[in-house]
Parts: structure tokens; sequence; C-alpha cells
């Protein structure tokens, strides 16, 4: 059972020197949605009712261009509690937004493309799960008598099982960039026109994620340092004939909805439904965690800009690999510079959660 020790500001090595302005705008960009309901309590108890106070306090402040005022702004408001997980640990992985070129039609290079969502997928609830359906299985595909069953899995997509649908966005000239997109949950594409236009997750076909670099370790083909996204990417090219086989063995498939890229400085709109601020919005648990509250991090073995990492951010978006209260992925940026960054994080990290002193005094009992 995860546990909250109540800690003070000044106890936190490295909070004085955060981004406090970076946490603060991401912190704005999530009032509305914890201000309207949009966003849903998670298991740890963070409930959103608590933090309707800060948002409208935010919201009401404006931009803030000073740190110290920022600084304020939290101290002020917020208890930090660390989170202690069952696990006794916390881990920070990464993830960015790829920039690829891609074609509107297919031809000879852009061969490989992404789709979006069919028709034929449903959301599954406990309303309209199958008897017997896996709990997991979160989408599935509505036949035409009306039954729902499993949706296609990859290896059914690839060998063409939505061909002739009309559901292409467009057209990558690499397998591998689109399955790398999968796993990010967005890109931004540039036609071959010149347009830019980004793909952000839409749904996906309900069957588990499986990391492939985590099943090449497993087969003794690549070392855990190895199994990085540079690494993978190398193994993968210089295995063509294993492609297929290894990027299958990852059965869930995602669908994206295709959006304009009006501000090139944030990133691509999260599951929180706010664009997110590089450096300053995180992946969360869905189940356990509550949109729009900020998270204190500690990982001094994880060095970003030369310093070790210590920031102030905002839960803003959630993956299939982000399980448990004390388990975050740092949104990096956009570009490949960000990919280089995103692909080496795996680093163990300290959590705190910044909450209401009410909330914290009845969460840290």
């Amino acid at each position: 059972m995860t546990r909250f020790l109540s800690r003070r500001f000044d106890a936190l090595e490295g909070f004085a020197a955060a981004d406090h302005r970076a946490a603060f705008a991401a912190f704005r960009t999530s009032a509305p949605g914890l201000l309207s309901g949009a966003y849903e309590t998670g298991q740890l108890g963070l409930g959103v009712e608590a933090f309707r106070p800060a948002a409208e306090a935010a919201l009401a402040a404006g931009e803030i261009a000073d740190d110290a005022q920022a600084r304020e702004f939290f101290e002020s408001r917020f208890t930090p509690l660390a989170i202690v997980p069952e696990t006794g640990t916390g881990l920070l992985t990464g993830y960015y937004e790829p920039v690829v070129e891609a074609a509107d039609r297919p031809d000879d290079r852009f061969r490989f493309p992404l789709y979006r969502r069919p028709d034929d997928l449903v959301k599954i609830d406990d309303v309209n799960r199958p008897p017997g359906f896996d709990p997991e299985m979160r989408f599935g595909r509505r036949h035409g008598c009306g039954m729902i069953g499993e949706y296609f899995d990859r290896g059914e997509i690839e060998a063409g099982a939505l061909a002739g649908r009309g559901l292409e966005i467009a057209w990558l000239q690499s397998k591998v960039d689109a399955f790398f997109i999968h796993v990010q949950g967005s890109a931004r594409l540039v036609l071959q026109d010149g347009r830019e236009i980004r793909v952000g997750y839409a749904a996906k076909s309900g069957h588990a994620f499986t990391a492939i670099g985590r099943s090449l370790v497993a087969d003794g083909e690549l070392t855990l340092a190895e199994a990085d996204m540079t690494g993978i990417r190398a193994y993968l090219g210089s295995h063509p004939e294993r492609l297929d086989a290894i990027l299958n063995r990852n059965r869930s498939f995602i669908f994206f909805a295709e959006s304009e890229v009006e501000d090139p400085s944030l990133g691509p709109v999260g599951a929180a439904k706010v664009p997110l601020t590089p450096l300053a919005s995180i992946a969360v648990d869905r189940l356990l965690a509550t949109y729009g509250v900020p998270y204190f991090i500690a990982s001094p073995t994880l060095r970003i800009d030369g310093a070790p990492f210590r920031r102030l951010m905002i839960a803003q978006d959630t993956g299939s690999a982000i399980l448990g209260a004390a388990r975050a992925d740092i949104f990096v940026g956009t570009g490949e510079a960000a990919g280089a960054v995103a692909g080496t994080i795996r680093h163990g990290a300290e959590f705190f959660v910044l909450v209401p002193q009410e909330l914290a005094a009845r969460l840290a009992r």
C-alpha cells in the first residue's frame, strides 16, 4: 500500500532552484480542467475538489514571469508529501514528440501508414463488457451482429485487416518510425508540400502493451543498458529478417487523431486535454493519479543540462507502461535532440506530491 509522509519545502533538496515558472504555466493550463470536473480523482485520493482554490488563484494571477513569485504560489498553497510506494523506489522514464517526414498519399518511398480511429472500435466499460472479457481490455470490436469481441492486434493490422477503409492519415518511410510513434503516442509530421501536422493518441486496440526492449533483454539479445531507443533501433536495423516478428510482440496498436501545429513551442495535447510543456509535464498512472496535480521529482543520478534532475512538474498525460504511484514519464520536448535524451531516461527517483494542507493532513495520517 502506498504511504504518504509529510515534508517541508525547505527540506526538499533542489526545490528552491526548480523551474517554478514553467511549472506554474503548466499548472495554469490544467486549471480549467480542475474547475470544470473534467478530471477524475484517482485511487491515491488526490481529490480534485481540494485543488480547485489553487486553480482559481492560478487563473486569477494570469501569467507569472518572476520565478520567486511562482515559487511563492506553490509554497503558500501546498504541502509536500513524500510518496512511499509499495516497491520502495520510484522510477522515471522519458518520452518526446518525434518529427518525421511523411506523405499524404502512398508511393514507393512512403509505404507505412498511421491510422485514425476505426468506427467499429468501441470503448469497453462495466456496462458493455462481454462475459469473460479480460477486464484489462478497455477497447474491443463491435461486430455487425452487435456483439463485442477483441479488436485486431498489431500483427493482424499490419497484415491488412484495415486495408481499404480509408483510415490512413499519412504514410511514413519506415515501419520502425511508425512503431516508435505508437510508443510515444504522438508525432509532428512534415508533409511533402511543407505543411506540418500533429498526430496524437485517439484510441488503442485494447491489447496489453509489451515493451519489445524488455523482451529482447529476456532473450539475451540485448543487455539492459543497450535496450534504450537507440539500442533497439540499432538491433532492428541489423536484423531486418526479424523486424515484423519482434514488433508484433507488442500486440497493442495505437490510432491517432490529426491536429494543427498551433504553438511550435508546446508539445502535443496529452490525456488531460492540454498541450504538454517540455520538462514541466509528466505522464502518470491514470488509475492512481489525478490530472493537474503538481509533483516535485528528484533523481540525482539523472542529469539533464548537466545538473541532477530536480524539477517541479504537473501530471498531464498517461501511458500504458506508466504503472504505480511513484512512476512518471517526463515529456522532454519535440524533435531529435529531445528524443536522444528521452530514450536514455530510466532512473530511480524520489516523488513528492504537492497537495493543499487540509488534504495533506488526511493523507499523511
